[in-house]
């Protein structure tokens, strides 16, 4: 198939399949994404829109941490229209937070997340909203996004260099021939009912928490654990930085202003389908105490929504919060001696284009394609213009 160009297949249209798209079409490729729902329908669209400044993951898990800074600031020079850019704060509750404080600061620079150290006064003039009672604070520059514009402008970009997008066309099977050899997918069309055939020379499973089940059998071999957290949305908009607590990672721990709403989340627990995730009353019910630890006003305000979304984290024997915020990209010639497969899993939507940028660069030595890397330069459109092109 290769007597023009190489042809990608993604399967999954979540913020990775998307900047996946936008990589590949820059360096020459012609690529098909399919998607069994709509743009950023799984897990993408069910994020609570947090840039990351690395400052949850610098003590921790500080590769996570330095993928976050770095892909902040990029993602801030390529995009402006979906990023909202109201820096963040790290704040100090009680005296176990306090004892946390010289841990975070250690690590956000080794990682090298600016932050100001701040007194409680400073704290609450930026931010009148937080807790009264707060000990410390230290600024970070978090931001907020909107998850569908995120995708859809990587995808727009895309399309404009020539990728094709089919949403609500569901993968059934890979197409394998006798040589061990991963041809294309058959896919359903499920506006149609129909089934057919896409042929390509590669194959790129970039569906996140679904990694494992897309591909069939051979998702056995792909250690994705899919890790729900709940997130609730109050109807108004009590502040305008990002608020952390300032302690190791756990639930509620972060409060996010989103347009004219906040945002708390949020739980984590290991399911085994992520099709499948109840909403538990006690959840919710936690959520709301630990946004109103962090910011008192939140008692007066009312219930806007509640939604959850599965983390595809990297398997390991650690479990939970424990799991590292990396991603990790698998060659399943190496893993399963099939040819022409590829998964990529893991990260954060902060580090999608890093993400898809490793993904196509293992992409193209194995089609023998040696165009370089754009992303980082290129401005990504409008995402208005997915529907216009």
């Amino acid at each position: 198939m290769k007597a023009d160009k190489p042809h990608v297949l993604i399967i999954g249209a979540g913020f990775t399949g998307c900047a996946t798209s936008h990589d590949l079409a820059l360096r020459g490729c012609e690529v098909t994404v399919v998607e069994r729902g709509e743009i950023a329908s799984g897990t993408s669209g069910r994020t609570h829109g947090l840039l990351h400044s690395g400052g949850r993951y610098c003590v921790t898990d500080q590769e996570a941490a330095i993928e976050c800074i770095d892909e902040n600031i990029l993602l801030r020079q390529i995009s402006h229209q979906f990023i909202e850019f109201n820096g963040g704060l790290f704040i100090a509750l009680t005296e176990d937070d306090l004892a946390f404080a010289p841990k975070f600061e250690a690590g956000a620079n080794a990682c090298h997340i600016p932050i100001e150290r701040l007194t409680p006064a400073q704290a609450l003039k930026l931010e009148p909203g937080i807790n009264k009672n707060v000990l410390l604070a230290y600024t970070v520059p978090d931001g907020s996004f909107d998850p569908l514009r995120l995708a859809m402008a990587f995808a727009a970009t895309a399309k404009q260099n020539g990728a094709k997008f089919f949403a609500f066309h569901e993968v059934l099977t890979l197409l394998v021939n006798g040589q061990g050899k991963v041809e294309g997918v058959r896919v359903l069309d499920r506006h149609a009912g129909k089934e057919f055939d896409l042929q390509a020379d590669l194959v790129i499973n970039a569906t996140g928490a679904w990694a494992g089940k897309a591909i069939g059998k051979y998702g056995q071999s792909v250690p994705v654990v899919p890790t729900p957290g709940i997130m609730v949305a109050y109807d108004q908009r009590l502040i305008e930085r990002v608020v952390n607590r300032l302690a190791p990672a756990g639930d509620g721990d972060i409060l996010i202003p989103q347009r004219r709403m906040v945002v708390i989340g949020t739980t984590s627990y290991e399911v085994e389908d992520p099709d499948y995730i109840p909403v538990l009353d006690d959840q919710v019910e936690e959520m709301f105490r630990q946004a109103v630890f962090l910011v008192p006003g939140v008692k007066d305000t009312k219930m806007r929504g509640i939604y959850m979304s599965a983390r595809p984290l990297i398997g390991s024997t650690t479990a939970g919060r424990s799991l590292s915020r990396t991603f990790k990209c698998y060659d399943h010639k190496v893993m399963d001696n099939l040819d022409g497969l590829i998964t990529i899993t893991g990260g954060k939507a902060t580090t999608c284009r890093a993400m898809a940028e490793k993904t196509a660069d293992l992409a193209c030595e194995k089609l023998g394609v040696s165009a370089p890397c754009q992303t980082r330069q290129v401005p990504l459109v409008s995402y208005r213009e997915y529907y216009r092109s």
